[in-house]
């Protein structure tokens, strides 16, 4: 995995930002396979029957998955101050309307695939983390209309492995602080998330300070591929989105609620390797006073609304190694009246085809440079 910077303390504080580093893209080795390796406990599906064990002792036996694999995680050690494991094996279905929950010092595993049925409302997920620390989803299967794939909040140290949810509504993975905003969610890591058929986004953070994406693809989600709010220290490798957003003012990558902000500055902590739109909403979207951010390359194919829209935003760097854009909406630098204009925008090694580029109103220290146009207009400060 690339080196990454220290955390930040949380925005407000008084010290003073000294030193950022580089930041590289993750590079995570490759997954082991699911249920290898030792474990403290397990939920198995034998015919329709649901049998939880640790070690010898059987902790529930039934037909309901969640309350067999809810049962193994309830039996690991009280009190543990080290991970343990609970391995999954089997397939079943579980109520939008209710969770595992998964405390800390918890490693979950499933090798197996959960469907989740009906219909929940509030902060239900399959997998439910809050207020916890060292918490692992090695691997995760979902189908089906849950309110959110994975949830957690107000967490530290916090590992998604292979996870991959072909959905037909919901939020695929949400990771914030909004329970206790004082307290940011600290060091997640994620190696590879696929969602399909969200009506929501993809992935979404707010309020984490630290964390390292491999990953991101986003299939006909209802809203954005990747969705940063008032996220510091990201790394993320790739967003790989096709139709996020369709119809939407959303993204394959967006940044929102200042994003990007340490204290009262920008200081350059978002790096994203590359970010993919074909079709959709926007490519990439930054608004509300975010920024910090690096995108090294962008491939933008016929988004339907903006294939870029830069609003109220500071130090964004946009296709810092190159990228093209073609068909769809306009590459855009725009500004709300309510924030302060665009300032430190640089927008460059681009081939732009079949669209437009437009900035108004003019920002401050913005550089368009190394940008090639075919059949593109151009209308810049």
């Amino acid at each position: 995995m690339g080196r990454r910077v220290p955390l930040l303390a949380a925005a407000g504080a008084t010290a003073l930002l000294t030193a950022l580093g580089t930041l590289t893209a993750p590079t995570p080795a490759a997954a082991a396979a699911c249920g290898e390796g030792s474990y403290q406990a397990e939920a198995t599906l034998s015919g329709s029957t649901w049998t939880a064990r640790r070690g010898s002792s059987t902790v529930y036996t039934g037909g309901d998955m969640r309350a067999a694999v809810q049962a193994a995680v309830n039996s690991l050690t009280s009190g543990r101050t080290a991970k343990e494991r609970v391995v999954v094996r089997g397939s079943g279905s579980m109520s939008a309307g209710s969770r595992i929950s998964l405390p800390s010092y918890t490693v979950l595993d499933v090798c197996g695939t959960i469907n989740v049925t009906g219909s929940g409302s509030g902060d239900q997920a399959p997998v439910y983390s809050r207020g916890t620390r060292d918490v692992e989803v090695q691997h995760l299967n979902l189908t089906g209309s849950p309110l959110y794939g994975v949830f957690m909040r107000n967490v530290e140290n916090v590992v998604l492995g292979q996870i991959d949810m072909r959905l037909s509504a919901g939020l695929g993975v949400r990771i914030d602080n909004r329970g206790n905003t004082s307290q940011w969610t600290r060091n997640v890591r994620i190696d590879n998330v696929f969602v399909s058929g969200a009506s929501s986004h993809a992935v979404e953070t707010y309020g984490v300070d630290g964390i390292t994406i491999g990953t991101v693809t986003a299939r006909n989600v209802g809203e954005s591929g990747l969705l940063f709010n008032q996220t510091v220290n990201a790394t993320v490798g790739k967003v790989d989105a096709e139709n996020a957003g369709t119809g939407t003012g959303y993204a394959a990558f967006r940044m929102a609620n200042r994003n990007g902000r340490v204290g009262s500055s920008y200081p350059t902590n978002i790096r994203v390797g590359e970010v993919i739109a074909r079709g959709g909403g926007r490519g990439v979207f930054c608004v509300s006073e975010s920024g910090g951010a690096v995108i090294d390359k962008v491939t933008l194919n016929n988004t339907g609304n903006n294939s870029v829209l830069i609003e109220n935003c500071y130090n964004v760097n946009l296709a810092a190694q190159g990228g093209t854009i073609t068909g769809g909406g306009e590459l855009r630098l725009a500004a709300r009246s309510e924030f302060a204009n665009n300032r430190d925008i640089t927008v460059q090694n681009l081939t732009v085809t079949n669209s437009s580029i437009r900035e108004s109103p003019c920002g401050e220290n913005t550089t368009f440079r190394n940008i090639t146009r075919v059949n593109t207009g151009q209308s810049i400060c």
